[in-house]
């Protein structure tokens, strides 16, 4: 059990615990923030300074603990330390906290935010294994409730907790009625297929042949066609380490059958320059390798899908060099030159041009994403063909259009890209209940050119701005029919359980039935009919 709180330079000696009835019940003396018997003007416990930006507040005559950044990138924290006896090594805690936030920009590394720090540790100082840190950053208007628990590890002398901003650059944090408390045991949460399938990189089968251009169909060095299809597998444009990525390539092609992966990435992390990475982005490229590996080995082909927006920038040309030198040829792999390019004129995504500022939206019209630009001088989509070229790289490219790459209209109409040193070009399109026109917007170019459907999907979820939302179940037969006719390449988005419209329902790859479940019987064979074009 908790033997006693310590005394600290900021911190008031509040009580020596030694009745476990009282321990369990809470271990947090005046977690709450009402008491003040001192009339200091502060609450009892928490040595509270002003000066640092640490506040004690009231609000509807609740109180609680408000800090504020006073000095860009400089950490506020207000500490306490609870200390163990040997018999509570293996015990489990819970707590529980309510947090608000306003304006939390985070410092120079993603983590800089406002955040409960703790700590266990052994009586040399020595961090341990265990504790957590419940983070929030930007403003949360409402309090957000938080609930976990946490084992005290074998030799844990005591906990650390920390409220504070740490090193933010700026904002307040409030914090709110955190209780703590012995619980009989923790909730175990059963692993999923995700946490425990132990695959390896290597599947045991030959490379793909590398592929080609050849009218409106991909053909390999002997002529024979090859029809893409399989699945998006998102996280590594949000992660630097995806989520449970490995496995998903395997089981999208081993129990799927998908010969075919769309992997997001980002330049962010492919250069190290998220914050997140001290390697310069080694460990993120080196993770890339693997998983094309994990896939041509099994056969199946990468589109690598450079996931970002708007126009080309002069820094994706430095990414396309750097990634085409590095799969040069590769036969499993092609290139993704940028995911969704939109709100820019037909000849300024393709020869480049001035991409201007993203105006803000209009009241009651939402986005498909918040990202924000600055002005800047767009290369356009031929240079950066150019640029993979200039590598000396034959490999496939995967070029969008207009409208969130869903629009090819201008591929016949004289803005097609000219590729005539390498193994030519795929046009990508994303397809969703919102959009309409299917015969204008993608089926014309795909009688003249080979396409890929990069993303499509649907949802029982309405996006904010669709109005009178389709059904899923009508809209995936008549899309899945649609690829089926017409033969054109695809990869469903997304093999994931929480990036919209999900093919998966939980980390056990159980299908989605309103569109994972369409997407796996059309992969194992499973033939549907277009009653109804969009």
């Amino acid at each position: 059990m908790f033997k006693r709180w310590a005394i600290t330079a900021t911190l008031l000696l509040l009580a020596t615990f030694t009745n476990p009835l009282f321990a369990a019940e809470e271990l947090i003396l005046n977690g709450n923030f009402e008491a003040s018997t001192r009339k200091t003007g502060q609450p009892d416990g928490w040595g509270l300074s002003s000066d640092k930006g640490q506040f004690w507040q009231e609000e509807n005559g609740n109180h609680f603990l408000r800090l504020k950044v006073v000095e860009p990138g400089k950490m506020n924290l207000v500490y306490r330390e609870l200390y163990f006896e040997e018999e509570d090594a293996g015990k489990a805690l819970e707590m529980q906290v309510k947090m608000r936030c306003e304006g939390v920009v985070p410092g120079q590394r993603p983590w800089f935010d406002a955040r409960i720090m703790m700590n266990f540790k052994d009586s040399n100082g020595k961090a341990l294994k265990g504790a957590k840190s419940p983070n929030i950053k930007g403003t949360k208007k409402d309090w957000i409730h938080k609930t976990f628990q946490m084992k005290i590890p074998e030799g844990a002398s005591k906990l650390e907790i920390m409220p504070c901003l740490f090193n933010a650059q700026a904002g307040q944090f409030d914090i709110d009625d955190m209780h703590l408390k012995y619980i009989d045991k923790m909730i175990e949460v059963p692993k999923t297929r995700a946490q425990t399938a132990q695959f390896p990189v290597d599947g045991g089968k030959p490379h793909p042949p590398m592929l080609q251009v050849q009218g409106n169909k991909l053909v390999d060095a002997k002529g024979n066609e090859h029809w893409l299809q399989g699945v998006s597998i998102p996280s590594l444009e949000w992660s630097r380490t995806g989520d449970y990525i490995h496995n998903s390539v395997v089981i999208s092609i081993e129990e799927w059958n998908a010969n075919c992966i769309r992997l997001p990435v980002h330049t962010k992390f492919w250069f190290g320059t998220s914050g997140w990475e001290d390697d310069g982005g080694k460990q993120y490229r080196e993770l890339v390798d693997k998983l094309i590996e994990t896939t041509a080995s099994r056969g199946g082909y990468v589109v690598l899908d450079l996931h970002e927006y708007k126009a080309i920038q002069p820094l994706h040309l430095t990414f396309w060099i750097d990634a085409a030198k590095r799969y040069k040829d590769h036969p499993a792999v092609m290139f993704g030159l940028l995911n969704e390019p939109h709100s820019i004129s037909w000849d300024v995504w393709k020869n480049g041009g001035e991409v201007k500022e993203k105006v803000k939206a209009k009241d009651g019209v939402a986005a498909e994403n918040k990202i924000t630009y600055k002005t800047f001088e767009s290369p356009g989509m031929q240079a950066c063909l150019n640029a993979v070229r200039s590598t000396g790289a034959k490999n496939i490219c995967v070029i969008g259009a207009l409208d969130w790459a869903y629009d090819l209209s201008g591929i016949l109409k004289g803005y097609d890209i000219k590729d005539p040193s390498g193994n030519g070009v795929m046009y990508d399109t994303h397809v969703y209940p919102w959009k309409s026109d299917w015969q204008g917007k993608f089926l014309d170019v795909a009688a003249k050119h080979p396409i890929l459907l990069g993303e499509n999907g649907c949802d029982t979820k309405p996006m904010p701005w669709q109005k009178n939302p389709e059904s899923p179940y009508t809209w995936a037969p008549d899309m899945i029919g649609c690829i089926q006719k017409y033969k054109l390449n695809w990869t469903a988005w997304s093999f994931h359980t929480n990036a919209n419209p999900r093919v998966l329902a939980d980390w056990n790859y159980t299908p989605t039935d309103f569109w994972g479940k369409f997407v796996k019987d059309a992969l194992l064979g499973k033939q549907f009919e277009m009653k109804k074009m969009r």
